[in-house]
C-alpha cells in the first residue's frame, strides 16, 4: 500500500493483524499493533482483541495480560472478547488463578461475562485441578442471564475426572437433560475416565453401553477408558471383549487401548494371548502409518 502511495487506516490495520491471529503468527501481530501508532493510527478495541487473541493461541499470557492492561490508556475499552482472549491464554498457560481473576473482574469494568467466559476459566480450573472451583463456576452459571452449555459442563465433568471425583461427574453428566443439553461424546469419555480412574469399571461398561441410546458414537477415548477401567478391574476377557468389539463400530485400537488390554492379560498370566495382541498391534499401527503415508502422498 506504501508503495501504490495508498495510507493503510485502521480498518486495514485490524484485517491484517486478524489475519496474523488467525495464522497463528503472534509476532507479526503484535508488530502491526505496535506499528499503528507511528502511522497515525489509533488503535481501538479490535485492534487489541485481534492481538490478544493472537497472543492466546501463541501460549503467550504474559502478553496477553499486558495488552489487555494497556488498552485505557489508548482509550480503547476492553470488552468480552478481550477478556475471553485474555482468560483463555491464562487456561492455556496453567494460570488457574489470574484465569478467575479475570473473570471476576469483569463486571467491575461494566463488562457481562457470558458462556465463553466461564467455559474459559472452568477449563483453567480444571487443567489446575481444582474441580471444586470449576464445579462452583458451573452451578453459578445458572444465576447469571445465561445457561451453561455442553462445553461449560464437558469442562466440570473433565475437572471431577482429573481430581478422582466420579460420583461428581456422573452427577454432572446426568444432570444434562435437565437442563435441556445432549451429551456428546466428549461428556461420557470424561465420565467413563472418571469411574475407570474410581475403579468403577462396572460403571464404565454401563456407561459405554448407554451412549448409542443417546445417539452418541463412542470414539477411541471412550473405548480406551473402559478398557483399561476392566484391566484395574482384572476382568481381562471384558478388556479383550471391549478391543475385539471396536472394528465393528468402525473404530481401529490403537497403542493406549492394547497396552491396556496386554497389561489385563499379563497380571492374570495370560502371556500367550498378551503376545497375540502385541503382534496384532504392531500390524496395526504399522497399516495405520502406511495409510497416512499414503493420503499425504496423495494430496496435491
Amino acid at each position: 500500500m506504501l508503495d501504490m502511495t495508498v495510507i493503510p487506516d485502521r480498518i486495514n490495520y485490524n484485517a491484517a493483524i486478524s489475519a496474523c491471529s488467525n495464522g497463528g503468527r503472534w509476532q507479526l501481530a503484535l508488530s502491526l499493533l505496535c506499528n499503528m501508532p507511528g502511522m497515525r493510527v489509533t488503535p481501538d478495541e479490535f485492534s487489541y482483541n485481534a492481538a490478544i487473541s493472537a497472543c492466546e493461541k501463541g501460549a503467550h499470557w504474559q502478553l496477553a495480560l499486558g495488552l489487555l492492561s494497556s488498552m485505557p490508556d489508548m482509550r480503547a475499552i476492553p470488552n468480552d472478547i478481550s477478556y475471553n482472549a485474555a482468560i483463555s491464554a491464562c487456561e492455556k498457560g496453567g494460570q488457574w488463578q489470574l484465569a478467575l481473576g479475570l473473570l471476576n473482574s469483569m463486571p467491575d469494568m461494566r463488562v457481562i461475562p457470558t458462556a465463553i467466559s466461564y467455559s474459559a476459566a472452568i477449563s483453567a480450573c480444571e487443567k489446575g485441578g481444582k474441580w471444586q472451583l470449576a464445579v462452583g463456576l458451573l452451578s453459578s452459571m445458572p444465576a447469571i442471564v445465561f445457561f451453561p452449555n455442553n462445553i461449560n459442563y464437558n469442562a466440570a465433568i473433565s475437572a471431577c475426572e482429573k481430581g478422582g471425583q466420579w460420583h461428581l461427574a456422573l452427577g454432572l453428566l446426568s444432570s444434562l437433560p435437565d437442563m435441556r443439553l445432549i451429551p456428546d461424546e466428549i461428556s461420557f469419555s470424561a465420565a467413563i475416565s472418571a469411574c475407570e480412574k474410581g475403579g468403577r469399571w462396572q460403571l464404565t461398561l454401563v456407561l459405554l453401553s448407554s451412549m448409542p441410546d443417546m445417539r452418541v458414537t463412542p470414539d477411541e477415548f471412550s473405548y480406551n477408558a473402559a478398557i483399561s477401567a476392566c484391566e484395574k478391574g482384572g476382568q481381562w476377557q471384558l478388556a479383550l471383549g471391549l478391543l475385539s468389539s471396536m472394528p465393528d463400530t468402525g473404530l481401529l485400537p490403537d497403542e493406549i487401548g492394547y497396552s491396556a488390554a496386554i497389561s489385563a492379560c499379563e497380571k492374570e498370566g495370560q502371556w500367550q494371548l498378551a503376545l497375540v495382541l502385541l503382534s496384532s498391534m504392531t500390524a496395526t499401527c504399522l497399516g495405520k502409518l502406511l495409510h497416512r503415508s499414503r493420503s499425504s502422498s496423495a494430496t496435491p
